[in-house]
């Protein structure tokens, strides 16, 4: 039986996402990553789960690392426009990783330390189109190119949208079931809300048998993460298209320091306006503008 849903909470700051709370655990990590890479390790394989707290997403954490068979895997599920900057934030989520994961101390001893070899993949499930698979570079991003980089680090990205990569998805049932759970929430978009997109979606999922336990266990926390990422992806769009971007350009006009941060206030305000009238909740608003919550009540 499906859990009860209650009111939901768009003020709260979830530390999940469905895509790591159901690919969160040892077991289903080890699923995915066989799937990804084509191995074949067993049940009961040795998977440690080191994902760090607020690197790369700050409120809203999309990302999976763990240790298996001497590597250090970063999995990250990008569902908007593809971030073209991911090898640098894979890198800094590296750094801190390996960090973490060594003695401090050790690192400047005589003897060499062994370290997990890296592995950073990319989930995209957004809406434009993109390949099955690409490769991304950090080099790409260097002002001087190189012939032989000093430094390097290489993302594959995967497209997992419903019908992309059919023969990884065959591979995990979790995975393709993940697929049909996103597929079905943006066909039900066309024709209702988001809150009731997410209900129909659930239930007819489990109606086909389709994460069945993920979905009957979870299924309050599924509706509120989705309708926080969702809120909060319209909102980031509504900011940088409307806000950051007139708040710049009169802060150029002005053409000074003082100016440009004026402009950039006009600019959240503005859209801090939009947003009000739009209908999103007050504690949204402040979380993308950076607004008090006294300011936002005080729009007109």
């Amino acid at each position: 039986m499906l859990a009860n849903s209650g009111e939901t909470a768009t003020n709260r700051k979830y530390k999940n996402s469905v895509f790591t709370e159901l690919f969160g655990t040892p077991e289903k990590a080890l699923e995915l990553y066989n799937a990804i890479s084509g191995k074949n390790y067993p049940p009961g394989t040795k998977v440690k789960i080191v994902t760090l707290s607020d690197a790369l997403y700050m409120e809203q954490l999309n990302d999976i690392a763990f240790v298996i068979d001497g590597k250090l895997v970063v999995l990250v599920e990008h569902q908007s426009s593809i971030n073209e900057n991911m090898p640098l934030r894979m890198l800094v989520y590296m750094s801190r990783e390996y960090e973490l994961l060594t003695d401090r101390k050790a690192l400047y001893m005589e003897h060499k330390i062994k370290i997990p070899s890296p592995e950073f993949v990319v989930l995209y499930n957004g809406e434009k189109e993109m390949a099955d698979f690409k490769e991304m570079r950090l080099s790409d991003s260097f002002e001087l190119a190189q012939d032989f980089p000093n430094l390097d680090l290489v993302v594959k990205v995967y497209n997992i949208n419903k019908g992309r990569n059919a023969e990884m998805a065959a591979k995990s049932s979790s995975l393709s079931g993940y697929e049909e759970f996103i597929a079905a929430i943006r066909e039900n978009l066309k024709a209702m809300s988001l809150k009731e997109a997410v209900k129909v979606a659930i239930r007819s999922c489990i109606s086909k048998n389709i994460l069945v336990e993920f979905l009957t266990e979870h299924g309050s926390e599924v509706e509120n993460m989705l309708f926080h990422k969702w809120n909060m992806d319209e909102a980031l769009e509504v900011r940088f298209e409307e806000g950051i971007e007139e708040g710049v350009e009169k802060g150029i006009t002005i053409g000074e320091t003082r100016g440009i941060a004026l402009g950039e206030t006009k600019g959240l305000l503005h859209t801090a306006r939009n947003m009000k009238a739009k209908g999103f909740n007050t504690a949204v608003i402040c979380e993308i503008t950076g607004l008090s919550e006294a300011e936002v009540e005080g729009l007109d």
